[in-house]
């Protein structure tokens, strides 16, 4: 397997399933009602539903960088307030986080093998293979915190 189908398929497990560590981050959200979603187990701890949409945005984010359309978050982007509760936003938050993943994990897939050594960032000092395996474990570090807060 090659390295660009590799990381497609890490980023895939990571969120969808069969990586070896565990539940994967879907995996994790399976049963999360919207109440338990907005909850805060730990009052000092973001909440299951600020964590899926911080996920979501850091996936644009290495989406923007992959395409050349790099975004930068705001402060309320990077953590957006989740001001409806409903069962109704919650199926939309978590419906938007598994789109966008879905088109961020095509993109890593169509990603050319020399293009992981591609800089990009300031200067062009970071690497595209840092980037996607960056956010195969931001990812997975996430799916860790809504697994402690989900039994809470």
């Amino acid at each position: 397997m090659n390295e660009v189908k590799h990381l497609a398929e890490q980023h895939r497990r990571a969120l969808e399933g069969g990586a070896w560590h565990g539940p994967a981050l879907f995996e994790v959200l399976r049963g999360v009602t919207a109440k338990r979603a907005a909850a805060r187990p730990i009052r000092t701890a973001h909440s299951i539903w600020e964590i899926v949409l911080h996920i979501e945005a850091w996936d644009r984010v290495v989406l923007g960088r992959l395409t050349g359309h790099p975004i930068d978050l705001s402060d309320e982007e990077n953590w957006p307030d989740v001001r409806d509760v409903s069962p109704a936003a919650w199926k939309r938050a978590v419906a938007l986080m598994k789109s966008t993943h879905q088109k961020l994990n095509r993109q890593i897939a169509k990603l050319k093998p020399a293009r992981l050594d591609a800089g990009y960032g300031p200067k062009k000092k970071y690497k595209m293979f840092r980037l996607v395996h960056g956010a195969v474990h931001h990812e997975l570090y996430h799916a860790g915190q809504i697994a402690i807060l989900k039994k809470g």
